[in-house]
């Protein structure tokens, strides 16, 4: 088995921005209407780690202040989401205008989350089998989403049982505080 499957199940699996708002979304909304949420997120993961693997990771590195505006708008993005997270409301009195993420709102999420960077530029680096550059990078398109697929399937249907215990104002308050700090806490990744 090519270890580049378990090193993108690690590394998507733990938590990060994607899994916590995953989770908070299928508490929130319901499995199925976190689904265009999970679709978008595997397909903008795919993205990403084809970009890893054409190399856009050395344009990065080759340039600082590129990188630095990245890092500071992923981190304002990340923050922003937090702090919407926490004033949510509960699902029993959902404000209106409240949904979960669309499609092409998790697929761009994508390009601020530093923790898909973080392992598609690893992955890139560590786990290249020497194909050609374009066919290196379907190979970690096709992982990331495939996998993370699954992952994401996973963690929103884990959201959506959660939502089975959360039966007062008080576990709903308390679990949008959790995730929400969770959250905001993973906006510090940005600059490790």
């Amino acid at each position: 088995m090519d270890p580049l499957y378990a090193f993108v199940f690690a590394g998507l699996f733990s938590p990060g921005p994607n899994v916590i708002l995953l989770t908070a979304s299928g508490a929130r909304f319901g499995f199925r209407a976190t689904l265009p949420h999970v679709i978008g997120v595997a397909l903008g993961v795919g993205v990403i780690a084809a970009l890893a693997g054409l190399g856009i990771g050395a344009l990065l590195l080759a340039h600082p202040g590129l990188a630095l505006l990245l890092r500071v708008v992923a981190a304002g993005w990340i923050l922003w989401m937090a702090y919407a997270l926490v004033r949510a409301s509960d699902m029993s009195t959902g404000r209106v205008g409240e949904r979960p993420f669309t499609l092409w709102q998790a697929v761009l999420f994508q390009w601020v989350n530093p923790k898909v960077w973080a392992v598609a530029m690893a992955a890139a680096a560590g786990y290249g089998i020497g194909l050609p550059p374009v066919e290196e990078a379907s190979r970690l398109a096709l992982a990331f989403s495939g996998i993370n697929l699954f992952v994401c399937l996973f963690w929103s249907f884990a959201g959506s049982l959660l939502a089975l215990l959360l039966t007062t104002p008080r576990a709903w308050t308390t679990f949008r505080l959790c995730m929400g700090a969770a959250l905001g806490a993973s906006a510090l990744m940005v600059f490790w």
